[in-house]
C-alpha cells in the first residue's frame, strides 16, 4: 500500500503519486507493462521518496525497457539498502558505456561481495583491463564455488578479446570450443564470431564458421566476400559490449528454467542497455519477453533489428514466434512460410511454420512443413522429432495409414524414446488395430518412463481394452494420482472402475474429469455419471 506521509514536502502531491500508484497497479495486474511503466514514471515524478514506488519502478522499468526510470529508480533503492542484485550489473552496464573503468572496477568488487553474479567477475574484469590498454585475460578460480559456471561463459570471451588483441591462434581454439558447447543455438554466436574474424581480416576463417546454402548465413556470407563491412557490426567489440554479450548469454540460460524467466528478462534487458546496437542482445530480449508473457514487447525488440541484415533471418523467426503469442496467427504463419520458402531455409524454419499450421488444425500443411525439414538428413539420420511431428500431423489429419508408416519409421530409427512408442501404441490402441502389439510397445514405453502419467495412462487403457481390467485399474490409478486434473486419465479410470464393478469410484472419477472437458467430452461425462456406462459413452 503507498505510504503518505502525514506533513508531505510542497514538491510531493500525495492525490497525484496516490492516483498514479493507484493506476500502475491495476495496469499492472491486468498485464498492461506499457501502461503501468508510464503511471510509474509519474507516481515516482511525484514522490520519488517513496522506496515502494520505486521498487515497483526498477522491475517494470526494466521489464519495459526504460533505461532511465531504471536508473533512476536504482537509485533511490540503493539509497535505503534495497537495490536488487541486478542493479549492480546495471550500473556496471552504464560505466564501461562510459568508458569509466575505475567506477567499473569498483562496482565489480561490490558484485563479487554481493555474491550472486560473482562468477561474472573475472570475465568482467579482462573486458575493463582491454578498455585500460593493459589486457589480462581472464583466469577462473578452479576452486571457487561456481567455477563450473563461469566456465561456461569463458571461451567465448577468450575468443572475442583474442580476436581483438590479434592472437587468431587462440581465438580460433576457444571459438571451436565455445560453438561447440551451445551446438543447438550457435546461429548468432557463429555469425558475432564472424564478424569480429572479418574486422581483422581474416576472411576465410569468418567464412568457415557459416555453412554454405544455410539461409540464416546468406547475407554475412555474400558481405564477407565482398569485403563489405556489416553495417557497423564487425567493428572490434568494445568493453560495454563485451560485458552485454555475457549478460545476454546468462538471460538465455537462466531462462531456460521457468523460474528464471524474470530475472532472464531484466538482464536481458539491462544487456540492450549496454549495447544499444547488438542484434544478438535484442533477439535474446524478444524470445524471453515472448516467453515472459509480453509478446507485444517481443514483437518490438525482434523489429529493431533489420530484416536485410545479417541478423535479419533470426530476429524474423522471433518475431513469428512473438505475433502468434499476440494471437496475430495469419500474421504469424505468413511470415514464417516467407522464411520457410528462402532457399537454404533450415530444418527450424520448417518445423515453426509446421507447428503453426497444426495449431491452425491445417494438418495437411503441417506435415508437409515438417517433412521439408526432413530434406537434408540421410534416410537412416533423419531425427526422430521430426518423424513424430510428421506422424502426428498426418495422424490429426485423418491419415492414418500414412502416419502409421512415418510413426514405425521413428520407432525403428529411436526404439528406445519412449514418447515415439506411447504415440504409436496409444494411436492403434485408439483404433483398436494390432492391440497385443501396441500393448507390447506401451510397456515398453512406461518401463523407460515409468513415471509419466500420460504413458502410464496409455498402458493402462491398453490393458482396458484388450480385457484385462484387473491389471488396468491400479495402473490408471497411478496415472489419476499423478495427472489429477486431466479430464482424459480420470474418463479412463472411471469406466475401468465401472467395468471393475467399482461404481461410486467411477461416477467420482468421470465427475472429476468434468471438471476440464469441453465439448462432446463433456456431455459424453455427463451422460456416463448420470445413467452409468453403455457402449455409446465409451471412452475413444
Amino acid at each position: 500500500m503507498l505510504t503518505i506521509p502525514a506533513v508531505a514536502e510542497a514538491s510531493v502531491d500525495p492525490a497525484s503519486a496516490l492516483h498514479a500508484y493507484a493506476r500502475a497497479r491495476l495496469a499492472d495486474g491486468d498485464g498492461a507493462l506499457g501502461s503501468a511503466v508510464s503511471s510509474y514514471r509519474a507516481a515516482l515524478a511525484f514522490d520519488p521518496d517513496n522506496t515502494d514506488i520505486a521498487r515497483r519502478s526498477y522491475a517494470q522499468a526494466l521489464e519495459s525497457g526504460d533505461q532511465a526510470l531504471a536508473m533512476r529508480s536504482a537509485v533511490l533503492l540503493d539509497a535505503q539498502g534495497m537495490l536488487p542484485r541486478d542493479g549492480t550489473l546495471l550500473w556496471v552496464g552504464d560505466a564501461l558505456t562510459r568508458k569509466d573503468w575505475a567506477g567499473a572496477r569498483i562496482l565489480i568488487d561490490r558484485m563479487v561481495a554481493e555474491g550472486n553474479f560473482a562468477f561474472l567477475a573475472p570475465i568482467a574484469r579482462s573486458w575493463i583491463t582491454l578498455g585500460e590498454g593493459q589486457y589480462v585475460p581472464p583466469v577462473i578460480e578452479e576452486k571457487g564455488q561456481f567455477a563450473a559456471l563461469a566456465h561456461r561463459y569463458l571461451d567465448e570471451h577468450v575468443a572475442f578479446q583474442a580476436i581483438r588483441s590479434g592472437d587468431l591462434a587462440t581465438a580460433l581454439s576457444a571459438m571451436q570450443r565455445a560453438i561447440s558447447l551451445r551446438a543447438n543455438d550457435s546461429a548468432a554466436l557463429r555469425l558475432s564470431f564472424a564478424g569480429q574474424l572479418a574486422a581483422q581480416g581474416a576472411k576465410a576463417e569468418a567464412l568457415a564458421l557459416l555453412p554454405e546454402g544455410n539461409a540464416n548465413f546468406t547475407i554475412a556470407r555474400t558481405d564477407i566476400s565482398r569485403g563489405k563491412d556489416s553495417k557497423g557490426r564487425t567493428a572490434l567489440l568494445t568493453p560495454a559490449q563485451g560485458f552485454a554479450r555475457l549478460l545476454s548469454r546468462l538471460a538465455a540460460d537462466i531462462a531456460s528454467d521457468e523460474a528464471g524467466i524474470t530475472l532472464g528478462m531484466r538482464l536481458a534487458r539491462i544487456a540492450t542497455f549496454a549495447d544499444p546496437q547488438s542484434a544478438e542482445a535484442h533477439i535474446i530480449a524478444a524470445q524471453l519477453l515472448t516467453i515472459g508473457g509480453y509478446p507485444a514487447f517481443g514483437a518490438a525488440e525482434a523489429g529493431k533489428v533489420p530484416v536485410k541484415s545479417w541478423y535479419g533471418g533470426l530476429a524474423q523467426a522471433e518475431l513469428v514466434n512473438a505475433q502468434a503469442e499476440t494471437g496475430d496467427r495469419n500474421g504469424a504463419i505468413a511470415l514464417a512460410r516467407t522464411l520457410a520458402a528462402e532457399p537454404g531455409a533450415d530444418a527450424e524454419r520448417q518445423v515453426r511454420l509446421g507447428r503453426l499450421l497444426a495449431d491452425a488444425k491445417d494438418f495437411t500443411g503441417a506435415a508437409a512443413a515438417f517433412r521439408a525439414a526432413q530434406v537434408g538428413y540421410a534416410p537412416d539420420a533423419v531425427p526422430w522429432t521430426l518423424l513424430l511431428f510428421e506422424g502426428s500431423a498426418l495422424e490429426q489429419g485423418k491419415r492414418w495409414d500414412e502416419a502409421r508408416t512415418v510413426l514405425e519409421r521413428a520407432a525403428k530409427l529411436a526404439p528406445n524414446e519412449p514418447v515415439i512408442l506411447n504415440y504409436l501404441g496409444y494411436a492403434q490402441i485408439e483404433r483398436r488395430q494390432n492391440v497385443e502389439e501396441a500393448l507390447k510397445l506401451l510397456k515398453r514405453a512406461s518401463a523407460l518412463k515409468p513415471q509419466d502419467a500420460s504413458i502410464t495412462d496409455s498402458l493402462g487403457w491398453a490393458q482396458y481394452i484388450s480385457g484385462d481390467v484387473a491389471a488396468a485399474v491400479p495402473v490408471l490409478e497411478r496415472a489419476a494420482a499423478g495427472a489429477p486434473g486431466d479430464p482424459t486419465v480420470n474418463e479412463h479410470l472411471g469406466d475401468a472402475l465401472w467395468a471393475a464393478g467399482r461404481r461410486y469410484e467411477a461416477r467420482y472419477a468421470w465427475n472429476a474429469a468434468s471438471v476440464y472437458a469441453e465439448g462432446d467430452v463433456a456431455a459424453r461425462l455427463a451422460a456416463k455419471s448420470k445413467e452409468g456406462l453403455t457402449p455409446e459413452y465409451a471412452a475413444p
